[in-house]
């Protein structure tokens, strides 16, 4: 995930053939990728889902199933357990939380102690944009729009051709990556989306 202009915070495992713990925690780039340094739970953690705003940074650690937060990405507290693929955060709202799972979306409003099925379409991929603006990509591939923090939510007219694996948007321009590694791109706010390229290898 993208903290700040050529920040970025991520997990994972260490490529084949490439020295490192199994789990590699939570690591950390200030150069926009190029190196990666270790910050905390080498070993211990990796995290399916990461997101991080107003000096809170939530994980779900697939080793255990349990969201951990910190406030110094280098102390976590566990608040719940929740199999879930992807997080959102409200802006300006750091307690105000989405999570997409099997069971639909779930909200929290206390950190991630605790979760309330959201109600609505079932949701692979969410994004906060703005304030007034969560974009979602439903589990068919449809492209939405809420307004109102997902109590509703109003088609954009498109669809996501291949299985999303992320989303994120730069005001009317939208991004998606698939899980074939492809990135594609909408320029009128999910109605139509093209490929940018072929792969990201």
């Amino acid at each position: 995930m993208k903290h700040a202009l050529d920040h970025f915070l991520a997990s994972g495992h260490p490529a084949p053939g490439e020295a490192g713990p199994t789990h590699l925690g939570l690591i950390e780039s200030t150069d926009g990728g190029r190196t990666w340094r270790s910050v905390s739970l080498a070993g211990k953690a990796d995290f399916h889902a990461l997101r991080s705003a107003d000096g809170i940074t939530y994980g779900v650690d697939s080793t255990t199933g349990s969201l951990l937060a910190s406030t110094d990405r280098v102390t976590w507290q566990a608040r719940s357990r929740i199999e879930a693929y992807n997080l959102a955060v409200e802006p300006g709202q750091p307690y105000s939380l989405l999570a997409t799972t099997e069971q639909g979306l779930q909200r929290s409003v206390d950190g991630g102690r605790t979760w309330v099925p959201a109600g609505g379409r079932a949701f692979v991929l969410l994004h906060w944009a703005g304030r007034d603006r969560l974009l979602g990509i439903a589990a068919d591939g449809q492209s939405l729009v809420s307004h109102d923090a997902a109590v509703t939510w109003s088609g954009t007219g498109g669809h996501v051709p291949d299985a999303p694996a992320a989303v994120t948007a730069h005001g009317d321009l939208h991004f998606v990556t698939t899980r074939d590694g492809r990135v594609l791109r909408s320029k009128d706010a999910g109605a139509t989306w093209q490929p940018m390229q072929t792969s990201l290898s």
